[in-house]
């Protein structure tokens, strides 16, 4: 597992860095006299990332009994990503839209002519159009708003936390966090992360700063997202785990090697996206 993760990291890393440089050199770029719009390569790189995972998540749905169709989670999920997008701050676009897609899962799991399993199955949509779409579509909200360099920072420090909560478990952990749901997770290990989180993300807004892409921040101001956002990607973390306990999973699948699948790796920024969003929106 730690010799994958070793190996296939670096191309992974790079990876993701390689989708936010695309889209800040692109949105940079002009068609004509027209300027290309910011979030043209992040969100379809959103939508196959997170329709990836809406598979993963429909399929630890019908390990639990579920009544759920692969197709409607991706469909559910794009429609949430892009719901989500055009509808910024205002809430009638997703409120349509997700009443659309319950209605939608509804009439597709009735053309079997049974009742079972087909409110169960309503909502295993709306829990992908809603965790992913709706969370996902956050990521393209917050590019929308600030750079892609921005948002690559937000990721950072969401992962900084992660690699300081581990760090700090392995050497002075003790107390275990959620022994029922994630047995290798400490409280000490948490309080480390989320100060390497804070740390992260000051440090983070020096460099932004120099760039000139900088949200209008203090640094306590950084440090304190920087902390939030650490908090609740492990938050995240722990949602995902509950979906993958529930069926007997320790990853959602084996799609990344030496990360489990999309779900393992999208889970702890999924929550953090909204934060971040308004965060910024009421601090800068």
């Amino acid at each position: 597992m730690l010799r994958d993760r070793l190996l296939f990291g670096p191309f992974f890393v790079l990876a993701v860095v390689g989708v936010f440089w695309l889209d800040e050199w692109v949105s940079s770029r002009s068609l004509g006299e027209r300027q290309l719009p910011a979030a043209a390569v992040l969100l379809p790189a959103m939508c196959i990332a997170l329709g990836f995972a809406s598979w993963e998540l429909a399929r630890i749905l019908r390990e639990k009994g579920v009544l759920s169709s692969d197709r409607m989670s991706v469909a559910a999920t794009v429609i949430g990503i892009l719901a989500t997008t055009a509808s910024g701050q205002g809430g009638a676009v997703v409120s349509t839209a997700a009443a659309g897609v319950m209605l939608m899962a509804l009439l597709v799991f009735a053309r079997h002519r049974s009742f079972e399993g087909i409110v169960a199955g309503g909502g295993g949509v709306l829990l992908a159009f809603t965790y992913l779409g709706v969370l996902g579509g956050f990521w393209i909200l917050l590019r929308l708003d600030h750079s892609a360099w921005v948002c690559l920072w937000v990721v950072l420090v969401t992962k900084s936390c992660d690699i300081g909560a581990y760090f700090t478990g392995r050497a002075i952990g003790k107390r275990k966090l959620a022994p029922w749901l994630s047995p290798g997770k400490t409280q000490e290990g948490l309080v480390g992360g989320v100060a390497t989180a804070a740390g992260v993300s000051a440090l983070g807004l020096l460099l932004l700063r120099n760039a000139g892409v900088a949200p209008d921040l203090s640094i306590a101001g950084a440090a304190a997202t920087g902390a939030a956002v650490g908090l609740l990607g492990q938050t995240g973390d722990l949602v995902a785990s509950m979906f993958k306990r529930d069926a007997g999973r320790k990853d959602a699948s084996r799609s990344l090697p030496g990360f489990g699948g999309w779900l393992d790796v999208l889970d702890s920024p999924l929550l953090v996206g909204v934060i971040a969003f308004w965060a910024l929106r009421l601090l800068a």
